[in-house]
């Protein structure tokens, strides 16, 4: 890259022209360069470096043909595919640092598309008129930095300008500290926690540091579980300690912070050593959401204000084991499955409101009989967050990584 990083500012010129160029001007002023990206659909007002028929023939649909059929979805659908196939090779062969963008809904949609294009790490900013909303289909599980714009688009005007002139420096600023070389202290380790596992990762992380091993935490609140997919996927981590799968449960019984049916596949997907938990799956979460009425007869308990969690059944933890055991029979890499007899979380303990025993014997049954041979499976007489368990766990995924290196090194004497 050049010795000044380039930022994207993508922008529907047509009609955020004068916003765009006090962007440009605010970015050069901090230190940076500035790169016009047309995803307009009318004539842009002032010269782009990259045109709107550019973009447009990237998302497979000619700018004629846009204009032609006056369809605002079919639009913004075009223009989301052809700017994040054009931030993707941008960013890939040098040309831009980060990106930053404005717009309401649709300028949101067609912004952000292309900021989910680029990696972990590259500077992503999106001033927009639903930043105080729900903002998750928009930011999915990237890094990106969402500003208020407090007031609509119209030209920069007293109340526009100071947060457009924080959003361009903020971008800049990012652009100007990625470009220092920065190393991690230690080999990456992904692991997922909930605060009912909380106390196990604490005992976890200083076991990990003293085999050279920097843990990485992710909450597992369905965008935790997502985001750690795609940090995985990324090739971030050299192993995973999959300790809190709880998520798995909200996708089974109903709850509303289920990852999606592809979780555990990045890291089974990638050939990495894994420990894999039934962390928490004695519970459904129902966040900021009332518990449905169809469910209310079940043992549920209030964890917070905003949290309500639902025991899992016998048959709901059954499916979840067969459902976690065929994702883990298709990783390539070395895994294990520790099972802990004693409770599943901080809740399932003996004595406590979800401790019940033959709920986590049907998960334990269902892992036991759907597990490849191939995947080791061990009990455990031990609590979930027991400091043994927490032993037990880290020295599982260290002679795993030993297995995998091994293998990696073997293939590359005959290779």
């Amino acid at each position: 890259m050049a010795d000044r990083p380039t930022i994207a500012i993508l922008v529907s010129l047509d009609t955020k022209a004068a916003e765009a160029a006090f962007l440009r001007d605010e970015i050069v002023s901090a230190g940076a360069e500035a790169l016009l990206v047309d995803f307009g659909t009318g004539a842009a007002a002032i010269t782009p470096d990259v045109s709107a028929e550019q973009i447009a023939e990237l998302g497979g649909t000619p700018l004629a043909q846009l204009r032609d059929r006056q369809d605002r979805n079919a639009a913004i659908e075009t223009m989301m595919v052809g700017v994040a196939a054009w931030a993707a090779s941008a960013r890939t062969s040098g040309q831009i640092s980060g990106i930053i963008s404005i717009g309401g809904s649709g300028g949101t949609a067609v912004g952000t598309a292309a900021m989910r294009a680029l990696p972990f790490g590259a500077p992503k900013v999106m001033v927009s008129t639903v930043a105080a909303s729900d903002v998750r289909d928009y930011v999915g599980s990237r890094d990106i930095t969402m500003v208020n714009a407090v007031v609509d688009f119209a030209g920069v005007n007293p109340i526009s300008e100071p947060v457009l002139r924080n959003a361009a420096a903020a971008a800049a600023a990012m652009a100007i500290a990625s470009q220092r070389s920065i190393e991690a202290k230690g080999r990456l380790v992904a692991v997922s926690q909930f605060g009912v596992t909380t106390r196990a990762v604490e005992q976890i992380q200083p076991l990990l540091a003293g085999a050279g091993l920097t843990l990485v935490p992710f909450h597992a609140t369905g965008i935790g579980g997502r985001t750690m997919e795609a940090l995985i996927a990324e090739g971030l981590f050299i192993a995973v300690l999959d300790l809190t799968t709880t998520e798995w449960a909200d996708e089974i019984a109903g709850g509303n912070l289920s990852a999606g049916p592809t979780r555990l596949e990045a890291a089974a997907r990638a050939g990495l050593p894994q420990v894999v938990v039934p962390g928490a799956l004695d519970m459904a979460n129902f966040f900021m959401v009332p518990v449905p009425e169809a469910l209310r007869h079940r043992t549920l308990f209030h964890h917070n204000a905003n949290v309500t969690l639902m025991r899992t059944t016998q048959d709901e933890n059954a499916e979840i084991g067969r459902r976690i055991a065929e994702k883990l029979n298709a990783a390539t890499g070395p895994v294990t499955v520790l099972f802990p007899l004693r409770g599943l979380s901080a809740l399932d303990a003996e004595g406590q409101p979800f401790h019940d025993l033959e709920a986590d014997r049907a998960l334990l049954e269902a892992l036991r009989q759907t597990l490849a041979p191939k995947v080791t499976f061990e009990t455990l007489d031990m609590h979930i967050n027991d400091p043994e368990f927490a032993a037990a766990c880290v020295a599982a995924l260290v002679r795993n990584i030993d297995i995998k290196e091994a293998a990696n090194a073997e293939d590359h004497a005959h290779g």
